[in-house]
């Protein structure tokens, strides 16, 4: 059996060799022995009896490296970070800080309690010797994180990104960063970068749209976003971000043709229905707006009572009381319960008996 247990989940469950360089004399035939017994325990999850056995098995001559890494490993399962942080350290200084795996795994736990200055600099320690290893990289940037250092978060990445240049959520991750930054184009150019290597990654075109409807330019998501409805004529969400962008850009009915673009494939798209009815609204589409509203009031979309109120109110001010009360009696289809808008009719009644 090796001396070496498998790192817990911060990084690759991998069985390790003793290091080169690792003094040899000390291990005797009890020693190892003591090794295995302990190794069965950890198996069977016995940490704490695990605990005593590597710390014996290290007295009688046993590979100290492995005894202090192993004991570490037991350590963190009894959720004894700090203790566990100190056996790192152990088998760090007994491998003159050759042994990866325990600088890895230091790093790890001075993350877990919160020493993020610290976990970083054990992960640098680290990738020295191994700096092809993906996912330290990651958790490195996610240490960088902690302390809002976005240069070395951005760098982290950069440096996972070079080992799997077509990993998309990379090219999310670092682009996130990116814009953090400030640095929109660069995000931009790195999403297009992205989606010239994953051509059938749809999502990065709307991801690029967003980016561009975050910072207001209008025109280059509207693009984006094109482009991706062009791949995807039927994705509702597309339509409805379509919709979106071009109502801000002064062109409500185009807007609202995309929206009912959404609901013929979607009819139970309420939001879609709310916004439909709304820019019909603002365009004193009276018949248009009544029947978005009731399409989402159908569909459970509590909104559409509001609409249909702002209806009654607008044909209150146009003194058509009877075309008010018949909205308020739509939106009571929806709202069995709510006295105010049975009050709101009685009123309405009330106004309207007075001018006969």
């Amino acid at each position: 059996m090796s001396k070496f247990l498998l790192i817990f989940a911060f990084l690759p469950a991998l069985l390790f060799a003793a290091p080169a360089g690792t003094p040899q004399n000390r291990s005797t035939q009890a020693g190892l022995a003591l090794m295995d017994r302990a190794n069965a325990l950890y198996a069977s999850g016995k940490f704490a009896q695990a605990v005593l056995l590597y710390r014996k098995a290290e007295d009688r001559g046993a590979d100290p490296v492995a005894s202090a890494f192993n004991t570490a490993n037991c350590l963190y399962q009894l959720d004894q970070f700090s203790e566990a942080a100190g056996a790192y350290r152990k088998a760090v200084n007994w491998s003159k800080g050759e042994f990866s795996p325990a600088l890895f795994n230091l790093a790890a736990v001075l993350y877990r309690l919160g020493a993020f200055p610290e976990s970083i600099a054990a992960y640098h320690r680290a990738l020295r010797l191994d700096p092809d290893n993906t996912s330290a990289w990651l958790y490195l940037a996610e240490a960088y994180i902690r302390t809002g250092d976005q240069v070395g978060t951005q760098r982290a990445l950069e440096n996972a990104r070079r080992l799997d240049p077509d990993d998309p959520s990379l090219i999310y991750q670092l682009s996130e960063v990116l814009l953090g930054m400030d640095e929109v184009d660069r995000a931009a150019n790195l999403i297009r970068e992205g989606y010239s290597r994953n051509p059938q990654e749809i999502d990065f075109l709307v991801y690029l749209g967003d980016i561009f409807r975050t910072s207001n330019r209008l025109q280059d998501a509207s693009n984006a976003w094109r482009e991706a409805l062009a791949l995807q004529p039927e994705n509702t969400e597309l339509l409805y971000k379509m919709a979106d962008i071009t109502s801000e850009d002064g062109n409500p009915f185009l807007a609202m043709d995309y929206l009912e673009k959404a609901l013929l494939i979607n009819p139970k798209f309420s939001d879609a229905a709310i916004f439909l009815g709304n820019l019909a609204f603002e365009s004193k589409w009276w018949d248009r707006a009544e029947q978005a509203y009731v399409k989402a009031g159908e569909n459970g979309n509590a909104e559409a009572i509001q609409g249909l109120r702002n209806l009654a109110y607008e044909f209150e001010q146009r003194k058509l009381l009877n075309q008010s009360i018949a909205y308020l009696k739509t939106a009571q289809r929806f709202a069995p319960n709510d006295y105010s808008l049975k009050s709101e009719v009685e009123n309405y009644q009330e106004m309207l008996g007075q001018t006969h």
